[in-house]
């Protein structure tokens, strides 16, 4: 299938503009003129329900201005992975059915926030930081007092138990310690938003081929984190009690599609932790379904975090987790592709 031009409205400068933001009332002429002009289906009668999967690409992750930019060890990683995203949605509009976006949302105290924490002299600690169970058993760090009575019925003893135990829990599981993340994608902020870019291929596309294109919030509950958009990282409390539930709902629909692409932010956690969940139940209930996942590796990067003090040096450079990560994926049966390449080029497309 051929692919279709960008639209005139798309500028790839936009991808590098924080503030840009699409106007919907002239993407919906535009889109209508579209479809007309390239004689496009509305996505319910698509053959082959294919969907196209972005984690988290929200103004916080995606722009230097952003709390928690992914310039990946280039320093350009998000901005050019939005580019070649929103390029590939415009080229591939006949053959994507939805596109569906995930929304990092937080709280102002979260336990991978510095305003969660308190060190002996009862300061926030600076962000970047891993946090450890012996830490906190210790008191080096301890939860904010006077969070216990929202969060706990004032019980401060619990808050501080249950703060131990997660991180144990991310000791013991291996794949994470707690690390105390700069406030970011708060809910009612500018950081939570779309990038400009990414909002406005997705609208476009939605009014293209009338499709849902819906969006799926994860992170909001204060006493975990939820890189995952099927899972938080811990269920449970230390007395026994449930902490959080597994997004069932969204990983039942995500199985629905015939073929399924992943792209978004950071390679190294959201995307990477979203994978490792939906590859778990895939294994469980289906395995040949791995053969049916895509994964944009030019549509993400790793988090790097760099040292002011050591020009070209690192403090934090997750990105060989990522690639690790990738290599496990596509060991199991799931495709790294490139947005550059036709879609019905990739492997195993048409079975």
């Amino acid at each position: 299938m051929t692919r279709l031009p960008l639209p005139d409205h798309y500028k790839p400068a936009h991808a590098r503009e924080a503030a840009y933001s699409p106007e919907p009332g002239k993407l919906l002429a535009a889109a209508l003129a579209w479809r007309a002009r390239h004689g496009l289906a509305p996505a319910a009668q698509d053959a082959r329900r294919i969907v196209l999967l972005l984690i988290d690409v929200q103004r916080d992750f995606c722009f230097p201005q952003g709390s928690l930019y992914v310039g990946g060890r280039t320093g350009d990683g998000a901005m050019a992975d939005s580019d070649r995203i929103a390029r590939f949605i415009y080229a591939q509009l006949p053959q994507l059915s939805e596109v569906i976006c995930t929304l990092d949302t937080h709280l102002p105290h979260q336990i991978f926030f510095p305003a969660f924490w308190r060190d002996p002299e009862g300061r926030p600690p600076a962000p970047h930081r891993e946090v450890t169970s012996q830490q906190v058993l210790d008191g080096e760090l301890t939860p904010a007092p006077e969070l216990a009575a929202w969060l706990c019925a004032g019980d401060q003893d619990w808050l501080r138990r249950q703060a131990a135990f997660y991180c144990a829990e991310l000791e013991r599981a291996g794949k994470y310690r707690l690390y105390l993340w700069p406030e970011h994608c708060l809910l009612g902020g500018e950081g939570h938003l779309l990038a400009g870019v990414l909002q406005e291929a997705r609208l476009f596309h939605a009014f293209a081929r009338g499709a849902a294109n819906s969006l799926e919030s994860k992170g909001q509950h204060p006493l975990t984190e939820n890189y995952s958009v099927l899972a938080p990282e811990v269920l449970a409390c230390h007395d026994g009690g449930a902490l959080s539930t597994r997004n069932t709902a969204f990983v039942e629909r995500l199985l629905q599609a015939d073929k399924l692409i992943i792209a978004g932010q950071a390679a190294s956690h959201c995307v990477k932790s979203s994978i490792e969940d939906l590859l778990s139940e895939i294994q469980a209930h289906d395995p040949g379904r791995t053969r049916d996942v895509y994964i944009l590796r030019d549509g993400m990067s790793s988090v790097v975090v760099p040292d002011a003090e050591k020009p070209g040096g690192f403090l934090f450079d997750f990105t060989p987790e990522a690639d690790a990560a990738l290599a496990r994926f596509e060991a199991a049966g799931m495709h790294l592709v490139e947005t550059s390449t036709p879609i019905e080029q990739w492997p195993a497309w048409t079975s």
